[in-house]
This record gives structure tokens, C-alpha cells and sequence, in this order.
């Protein structure tokens, strides 16, 4: 092996996260579930900013904690930096120009991408966690307020926005699947013109598989966007036989 430098305490995190202070149960699919992840991955909690301060408060005061928390990951050696909550979207700038790292607070950047994917007829769904909460600055800070878009929130349902945005202690999954189906199915048949839907949440992941078995579109979520940086700052070394 050839030479190799030290100056950190631990090494092997491709990925910093950068997390919300929560209590509500995180089921593997979403982001704070580290067995989500094939790949290691380092988490930092930034204290104080709850869902409720972040996505109904418009993330007020937050965003010095935030780059705080970036530039201590750069400096553990992560190559890429994301948030686990996409209405983070409103840092993007902020905190790209904070470190020497590339950062993806939100979702919400695959917009454009999806969108070239599709006709130019068709638009964008985006599924969020709190469409009252969603604005177009959230959408320009990462591209995507020009984009044709239908927008759907799941705060009119029972169970899964309350509990995300109220922090509460427990989640029924089926009930949330169940929910998330729902909305998206509402979506489509009330837009037939959507080509492909976006997740906001950071949270949804587990469940866009049954979305997909539903609408028969393609899903983007955290979890697409996670691995596809993954991938840019871990490049594959290929081997075989012509």
C-alpha cells in the first residue's frame, strides 16, 4: 500500500446527514435509519431545529446552526453533505458556499432533472409533507420554481404528517403507507399530465415502492438523490474480461 495521510479520528464516511432534533420513530427506507444505507454513513444532530421550527416556521434562526453543523462533517471527512428534511431547500446556497464539499439539502434539486426526462407536455408531481408550508422560494433555491409542477401535501390525512410535525413518540406505518398511496393516486387521476413525482419528505422513502404499484410512475426521493452523490464522490473502479 502506498503512503496515506492522517489528521482525522475517523475515517470512511462518504456521506454527512445532517439531522433535525426528533423523537418519532424512523422505520428503515428513511433517511435516519442508518440501515437505509449500503455505505456508512456520519449523522449530526443540530439542536433546536425541530419539524415543526423547520417546516411550519420556515426554518426561522436556523441556518447558522446548520452550517455550523456542515462545516464540522466537512472537517470529520465526509465528500458530501445532506439534511434530512427538504424544506432545507431554503440553505441550499448558503451552505454549498459554507464548505469544499458538494451539499444537497433537499429532494426538491430532481425536479429539473425529472423534468427533462418526460414530455415537454407534462409536469412534475411533488408529494410533500405540508403543502401550506411549501413556497415557491423553497422551489427557487434549488431550481425548480420554473419547472410545470402539480403540488400535493399529505397534511389533510390522519397519521403521518401529524406525526412527523408534531415529533410524537408513535408511527403506524400501514396507516402512513396507506396515506402516501392515497394522496399520490389522487394526484395522477386529478392530473393526469404528471410524468413523475417527487418526494419532499425525507421521511416517504419507505413507502414509494406502494406508491409506485399504484401510479406506475417514476419516484424520486432523498434516498435517489443520496445514492446517485454517493456515486459521484465514490467512483466504482471496474474490472473483468473483454
Amino acid at each position: 500500500m502506498e503512503k496515506v495521510t492522517g489528521g482525522k479520528n475517523i475515517y470512511g464516511y462518504p456521506v454527512g446527514i445532517l439531522m433535525l432534533e426528533t423523537q418519532f420513530p424512523r422505520i428503515p427506507g428513511e433517511i435516519g435509519n442508518a440501515t437505509t444505507w449500503d455505505f456508512p454513513v456520519l449523522y449530526k444532530i443540530v439542536k433546536k431545529a425541530t419539524p415543526d421550527v423547520v417546516v411550519r416556521k420556515g426554518a426561522a434562526g436556523q441556518l447558522e446552526p446548520f452550517i455550523r453543523g456542515a462545516q464540522e462533517l466537512e472537517r470529520e471527512g465526509v465528500r458530501a453533505i445532506t439534511t434530512n428534511c427538504g424544506f432545507l431547500a431554503l440553505f441550499q446556497k448558503e451552505m454549498a458556499s459554507a464548505v469544499n464539499i458538494p451539499v444537497f439539502t433537499s429532494s426538491l434539486m430532481q425536479v429539473p432533472l425529472a423534468y427533462v426526462m418526460i414530455k415537454p407536455s407534462q409536469k412534475v408531481g411533488i408529494i410533500t409533507i405540508h403543502s401550506k408550508s411549501l413556497t415557491q422560494k423553497h422551489l427557487s433555491c434549488v431550481g425548480a420554481d420554473k419547472i410545470p409542477q402539480v403540488i400535493y401535501g399529505t397534511e389533510g390525512e390522519e397519521e403521518f404528517s401529524r406525526v412527523i410535525l408534531d415529533d410524537e413518540m408513535e408511527l403506524d406505518v400501514n396507516k402512513s403507507r396507506d396515506e402516501l398511496v392515497r394522496v399520490s393516486k389522487r394526484m395522477v387521476s386529478e392530473h393526469p399530465e404528471v410524468g413523475a413525482i417527487v418526494l419532499e419528505c425525507t421521511n416517504m422513502p419507505p413507502y414509494a415502492a406502494a406508491i409506485q404499484k399504484e401510479v406506475h410512475l417514476p419516484i424520486f426521493d432523498i434516498y435517489t438523490l443520496v445514492i446517485m452523490v454517493y456515486h459521484a464522490v465514490v467512483k466504482r473502479e471496474f474490472s473483468g474480461h473483454m
